[in-house]
């Protein structure tokens, strides 16, 4: 999500997602573009997206940490099924919030912009998100959990504490109705180590 690009990051400068002329954009966001996505939508809907989970494996160096003392924030990584949120976009303003996207996903292509299919309201619709690329040098898919727990106690950004950035992912899903486990746990274990504010 944010960093210093690496001499082996290679990624699309411009967004590459194909638009349909005439149609609106779906786009499914499973961390921070739940409560803050930034860009107008004409509606939101809960969606399931199988395949991929939501996971701690992006190292933050600026957003919500520092190349000093780095924080972490959420990927797609492979495997298993996620519970989100799909926005639609107007088709005339696909094009702005794609580029949008790109300035606040894109900054060192440790995500790759993907096409999925997600299930909404017992519909399936094609949908943008942002894959962790697991070659990327922010990638930290094998961190152990007490590693991931200390990231987020001690992580601090532009952007603040990366215990804010996991305190509303969790307590969006809970009001969405999902119950994310691992993130409950790891919630837990990193609110046990953090001083009351």
């Amino acid at each position: 999500m944010d960093g210093v690009a690496g001499a082996e990051d290679s990624w699309p400068r411009r967004p590459n997602v194909t638009l349909d002329p005439g149609r609106d954009l779906w786009v499914f966001g499973y961390g921070s573009l739940m409560w803050n996505p930034g860009f107008s939508h004409l509606e939101c809907r809960p969606a399931l997206l199988h395949g991929y989970h939501r996971k701690f494996c992006i190292y933050s160096y600026r957003y919500r940490g520092t190349p000093e003392r780095p924080g972490l924030v959420l990927g797609l990584d492979r495997g298993g099924s996620c519970r989100g949120i799909v926005f639609r976009i107007a088709h005339g303003d696909a094009a702005a919030v794609l580029e949008y996207l790109w300035e606040r996903e894109m900054i060192t292509g440790v995500y790759r912009p993907t096409q999925v299919v997600v299930t909404a309201g017992g519909e399936r619709l094609r949908a943008c998100t942002f894959v962790a690329q697991r070659r990327h040098s922010q990638y930290c898919g094998g961190l152990e959990i007490s590693r991931v727990a200390d990231c987020i106690r001690s992580g601090c950004g532009e952007r603040g504490p990366n215990f804010d950035y996991l305190e509303n992912t969790v307590l969006h899903l809970r009001e969405l109705g999902i119950r994310d486990e691992p993130l409950e746990r790891l919630y837990a274990d990193v609110v046990s180590g953090v001083p009351a504010r």
